[in-house]
């Protein structure tokens, strides 16, 4: 028996980067801020697992399909011999080659319905247009991506559960051999070809120059906002001249029909102040603002909005509806109190885009 390489350079990074990478989009999809980092881990997920797929196929010993055991006798053998003499396997075992095969369908599935969730929740990457139609179903998007994402997660488990055994158990040099590429054994080791090597590094390259360019370039066609940036001046000159004036330019998206009529009927108190107009300008604002409510949106907060809201109450204020409230509560009420915040309805303090009818997680300052 000697040691003889098994894993070349190539696959022992990519495999590094799917282990962090895997890591990574696991702990970001519930943080909210995080998601395009989120979206951009998962799609790198997927370019590292395409190129693993290439690789599949090239004549590299060990790495090619063709070399893995697909055998269920030689899997049932394998099964009920893990905590009893285990036969050794050079390369992958045929656990570890259902196992991979498993991780990379997964991982389309999960990348493939996450895109569609991103597009329909969000309304952005590839299927932002699909927002506008399917919004409505997009918890639906969201369980499928959850459950493809949990199963892979369990396979992963899995995966590392054997490794795990081989090594204190049998005393394997499995784990070892992701680092240093090396098994003990009595065939001839890999010898890979200049293009080979070469393909090694572009695969890596590329992954990562996609992975930091969806980064650094949010407008890039997979992660880019399908939300149209609104020009309420011209959509109604004078909904944007007398809201404005005197505060934030709130989107008509973020209250029910209900409370816009509620409140255009009531100008001559709004909110403690007189803000009574014209006849012909308060139907004008008020047809703008039912027309525009959140009943009439495909975005994401208004059907929250909606979601969280009493039937019986008419609220007046963004800041009284219950998701606002949830969505915020971790915020220390002192920051609202800042000088450049002054109060909780002052929306436009940390959403850069908010009146312009965007209200994008990547939009949102830090406080």
């Amino acid at each position: 028996m000697k040691k003889i390489l098994v894993w070349g350079l190539y696959t022992r990074v990519s495999h590094v980067l799917l282990m962090v990478m895997m890591l990574a989009v696991f702990l970001t999809p519930e943080v909210k801020r995080l998601l395009t980092l989120h979206v951009a881990l998962g799609y790198t997920l997927a370019l590292l697992f395409l190129f693993r797929i290439l690789w599949g196929f090239m004549d590299v010993k060990y790495s090619k399909f063709k070399d893995f055991n697909f055998s269920l006798r030689d899997l049932k053998e394998y099964m009920f011999s893990i905590f009893g003499n285990k036969k050794e396997h050079i390369g992958h075992n045929p656990a570890s080659s259902y196992a991979i095969i498993a991780m990379i369908v997964l991982t389309f599935l999960a990348v493939i319905t996450g895109a569609l969730t991103y597009g329909v929740k969000e309304g952005m990457g590839i299927f932002s247009f699909m927002n506008h139609t399917m919004f409505r179903d997009m918890k639906l998007f969201k369980e499928v991506h959850e459950f493809f994402s949990n199963v892979l997660m369990a396979v992963i488990f899995a995966h590392i559960a054997g490794v795990l055994l081989d090594k204190f158990l049998h005393k394997s040099r499995a784990l070892e051999s992701m680092v240093d590429g090396y098994k003990m054994g009595n065939e001839e080791g890999v010898k890979l070809t200049l293009v080979q090597k070469a393909f090694g590094v572009v695969a890596i390259s590329l992954s990562l120059f996609a992975f930091v360019y969806m980064l650094v370039a949010p407008n890039s066609l997979l992660i880019a906002d399908g939300n149209v940036k609104m020009d309420y001046a011209k959509e109604n000159p004078a909904f944007y001249k007398e809201c404005i004036s005197c505060h934030t330019l709130y989107p008509p998206f973020l209250l029910p029909q209900k409370s816009w009529v509620s409140m255009m009927d009531t100008l001559q108190n709004h909110f403690g102040d007189d803000a009574s107009l014209d006849a012909a300008t308060t139907e004008s604002i008020k047809a703008f603002l039912v027309k525009n409510s959140a009943e009439t949106s495909t975005k994401e907060s208004s059907l929250r909005i909606l979601a969280s809201l009493d039937k019986e109450k008419t609220y007046l204020a963004i800041t009284e509806t219950p998701f606002w409230k949830n969505r915020h509560k971790e915020i220390d009420k002192a920051v609202f109190k800042r000088a450049d915040i002054g109060k909780p309805s002052n929306c436009k303090a940390c959403h850069d885009n908010i009146e312009n009818g965007l209200l994008n997680n990547r939009d949102i300052k830090p406080i």
